[in-house]
């Protein structure tokens, strides 16, 4: 507020005395980052200065130079794309792991005083690692909120209070020990962190009945730029609007979510059906899929992977998740969808939480307790994904240049096609940042495994993009910002240069919204200390008066 008082007085003053008052402005802003000999000392002891609750270094504190291959492993625990792991990578100056809320307002606090710039972790999957890797900023700092991970549900109120650092697995683990009949719409990948991941929206088997996770948020705690802890009601309704779907890293650092519990029926049905182009050569059954998906009753879910399968071939899996009995099911396919073929003997009755297991592909059998113990089995440890959102059906002959794309692949390269209708068509596409509502008929994700021929694969997955351009949404092309992508635009230290890119890249994830996100940002960080290569920018300066 005071900088736009400042810069209203400026309107009248020659132009002169407006660039001499701005470079002063921004000389007495800029902090010059101290030598890195004593930035990790001066770091730990601005911190103490900062926060009552003490934090043994040991267990907290990694650095290079104190242990290089604890430092490394630390790092990549939960960094979940290994293409951002090489030698020639940024590594951050140290990590930093808290163990109490005032240790991350400490954190930001002290990282404006010193000069440096921080990057906050919770899970590891952001698809183009900023949240531990950064290319634009020397020296930075990782911020790791994985010992922040305390869930609290409460069934008699139907919500759970959930920090940054717990997953999505522990979630859904924590919510069935309490209850049969309760869940929670969000992801199929169960070590997802949930303080980046509701962000940015946050899709799943329950979208069609429920929303998005985002769309069941009750509350939030979050630190913003001059190191305050508020929640919904201190930070307001604007900033409650921003960070929920308008994408992490930009408008503070999320703590804890609070969440709104979902009933599930006791019994529901899982089914995987697997149609290779021998048994459906002109593909009308991912045809029909496409005119049907989004149409069917909201309690029925399926999904479509599209993977080579050996032998110069690809086939696409149908997989299917229904509130509701078998019987009741089969019924509802036979009218809806009779070429999928689905019988009795392709249908599994379980629980909800058996449920998450099966969509998140861990193999049969599998104990729910691999949900908190297990990595996910949906991760590619090296891979580049692109995302798209379609508004009409794909003509088979497109269908088909897809499937011979995927014929020579790499084992864990596949096509991914995610159904919207249901409850997503029912919310207006500016409730949250999250525009991509009524209309949309289904979401691409395209990921290639990168891991052996990165140069190659990196080749294909654009080349498969462009190919797809005439049959995805246009004006804009738009996209899904838990799919980023920064093939698409990406930030630099130019903040006048940032808007008018991102005006590109965020029309493309956030359509209309985008233009409420930087009015946003504007107001609660007015000098960009939460920022990345896709975060949203500031207004330019001039735009302030």
């Amino acid at each position: 507020m005071l900088m736009i008082a400042e810069m209203r007085l400026l309107k009248t003053a020659p132009l002169i005395s407006y660039i001499s008052f701005l470079a002063l402005y921004i000389f007495s802003y800029t902090i010059t980052p101290i030598s890195s000999n004593y930035l990790q000392e001066d770091f730990i002891k601005c911190l103490h200065r900062n926060t009552h609750v003490n934090f043994p270094l040991e267990k907290t504190f990694f650095t290079p130079e104190k242990n290089a291959s604890t430092f490394i492993n630390v790092l990549e625990a939960t960094a979940q794309n290994y293409r951002f792991l090489t030698k020639a990578t940024p590594k951050p100056s140290f990590i930093f792991k808290p163990v109490h809320e005032s240790h991350v307002q400490a954190s930001v606090i002290c990282s404006k005083k010193l000069g440096i710039h921080l990057r906050i972790r919770s899970g590891g999957h952001d698809f183009e690692a900023v949240s531990y890797v950064s290319q634009i900023e020397t020296p930075f700092v990782l911020l790791d909120l994985s010992k922040l991970r305390q869930i609290n549900v409460d069934i008699g109120e139907n919500s759970a209070w959930v920090q940054a650092g717990a997953t999505l697995g522990e979630v859904y683990y924590r919510i069935a020990e309490k209850s049969k009949i309760h869940g929670f719409p969000a992801g199929l990948c169960s070590t997802v962190g949930v303080g980046g991941y509701i962000t940015g929206g946050g899709y799943g088997a329950l979208m069609r009945k429920y929303g998005l996770a985002a769309d069941n948020v009750l509350d939030a705690k979050i630190v913003d730029a001059n190191g305050k802890l508020l929640d919904r009601s201190s930070m307001g309704e604007d900033m409650f609007w921003a960070i929920r779907g308008g994408g992490g890293g930009s408008f503070g650092i999320i703590l804890a979510w609070k969440l709104k519990l979902v009933l599930v029926p006791e019994t529901l049905t899982i089914f995987s059906v697997t149609k290779t182009l021998e048994q459906d050569p002109d593909l009308k059954t991912l045809s029909k899929w496409q005119h049907i998906a989004d149409k069917l009753v909201a309690e029925l879910f399926i999904r479509v992977v599209i993977r080579a399968s050996g032998n110069n071939t690809a086939a696409a899996s149908y997989r299917g998740q229904f509130l509701g009995d078998r019987g009741t099911l089969i019924e509802i396919m036979k009218k809806a969808f009779p070429e999928l073929g689905l019988t009795e003997k392709d249908c599994t009755e379980m629980k909800w939480i058996e449920s998450v297991i099966f969509n998140g592909e861990f193999p049969t059998g599998t104990p729910i307790e691999a949900l908190i113990q297990v990595k996910s089995p949906l991760v590619n440890p090296s891979f580049k994904s692109k995302g798209d959102i379609v508004k009409k059906p794909i003509p088979a002959l497109a269908l088909k240049g897809i499937f011979k794309r995927m014929v020579q692949q790499e084992p864990g390269t596949f096509v991914a096609f995610t159904p919207y209708g249901g409850m997503m068509a029912k919310i207006s596409e500016s409730e949250i940042p999250f525009p991509h509502r009524s209309g949309t008929l289904f979401k691409i994700l395209y990921n290639s495994n990168t891991g052996t021929r990165p140069s190659r694969q990196l080749n294909w997955i654009r080349e498969l993009y462009s190919f797809m351009t005439p049959y995805v949404s246009s004006n804009p092309r738009q996209s899904y910002v838990n799919y980023r992508d920064l093939d698409l635009g990406q930030n630099t230290k130019n903040t006048t240069s940032n808007f008018k890119n991102a005006q590109i890249w965020g029309a493309e994830y956030f359509k209309g919204n985008f233009e409420r996100l930087v009015r946003i940002k504007s107001k609660v960080d007015p000098h960009n200390i939460f920022r990345h290569e896709q975060s949203i920018p500031t207004l330019p300066v001039q735009s302030f008066s």
